[in-house]
C-alpha cells in the first residue's frame, strides 16, 4: 500500500499544475484569437441519474459508467464535458504504474472557459476503489475538468485533507475495458506533471513524451 506521502506528493503535483494552468490561462485569455467550443448554457445541463460514457484511446475502448447520486456536481460537470466533445484529443498525461491514470484537456483558453464556472466541493460517498473516477482539484472548488481514473484502491484519498478540503469524491466507475486501462504507457510516471509545455506547447510536450496515450474521442452513450 503506497504511504500517506505518495498521497500527499500527489496532491501536491495537483495543485502545482493546476495553479500553474490558471496563471497560463488567464494570460493566454487576453492574446487569443481563437474561438473557443464553448457555451455557458452548457454548464447548466444536468445529467442523468445514471449514464455511461465511451472512451475510443490508442489502447482501445472502455467505458465510464455515472452514478449521480455519489457526486451530482461532478456527475453533471463530467457530463457537459463529454457531451460536448472536452476530452476528444486528450491526452493520459499523468499515469502512474499501480496508482492513477489521469488525463485531460490542454487547450488552455477553452479550459479558462470551463474553469471560471466553479461546482462546490462534496463530501466522499463512493471510496476510491480500483475502477472508480474521480476529479483532481488543488484548492477548494477546483473540482472540474481533469480526470484520474483508480489503478487499484486508494482509500486513503477518500479521506485525505489537502488544502482545506477533506477527500476526493468518486462519481463513477469504468464498467467495461479495465484491461485497457491497464495497458495505458505509465513508464513516464510523475516526471510529465513538472513539464511546463503541458500547457504551453502541446506539441513540444508530446515529442518529449511520445508513448502517452490519447484519448481519440468520448461520448454520452444512447444520449437523445
Amino acid at each position: 500500500m503506497a504511504s500517506e506521502m505518495v498521497y500527499r506528493n500527489f496532491a501536491k503535483e495537483t495543485s502545482h499544475a493546476i495553479r500553474y494552468l490558471l496563471a497560463v490561462a488567464f494570460g493566454l485569455l487576453f492574446i487569443s484569437c481563437s474561438d473557443p467550443k464553448f457555451k455557458p448554457e452548457w454548464t447548466k445541463e444536468r445529467a442523468p441519474e445514471q449514464f455511461s460514457a465511451q472512451f475510443e484511446t490508442t489502447k482501445g475502448n472502455f467505458e465510464i459508467t455515472v452514478t449521480r447520486s455519489f457526486s451530482p456536481h461532478a456527475a453533471d460537470r463530467f457530463y457537459q464535458l463529454v457531451r460536448h466533445g472536452y476530452y476528444d484529443n486528450s491526452i493520459f498525461y499523468r499515469v502512474v504504474p499501480d496508482f492513477v491514470a489521469q488525463f485531460g484537456n490542454t487547450d488552455t483558453v477553452v479550459m479558462n472557459k470551463w474553469r471560471a464556472v466553479r461546482i462546490p466541493d462534496e463530501k466522499v460517498i463512493c471510496g476510491n476503489v480500483r475502477g472508480t473516477v474521480s476529479f483532481a482539484r488543488s484548492a477548494p472548488e477546483t473540482r472540474d475538468l481533469e480526470v484520474f481514473i483508480n489503478l487499484k484502491d486508494n482509500r486513503t484519498l477518500d479521506t485525505l485533507n489537502f488544502e482545506g478540503v477533506r477527500g476526493f469524491p468518486a462519481f463513477g466507475k469504468v464498467t467495461k475495458g479495465i484491461d485497457v486501462v491497464d495497458k495505458l504507457y505509465s513508464g513516464y510516471g510523475e516526471s510529465t506533471m513538472t513539464d511546463e509545455n503541458l500547457y504551453l506547447n502541446r506539441a513540444a510536450f508530446y515529442r518529449s513524451f511520445p508513448k502517452l496515450d490519447l484519448i481519440k474521442s468520448a461520448h454520452i452513450m444512447n444520449d437523445k
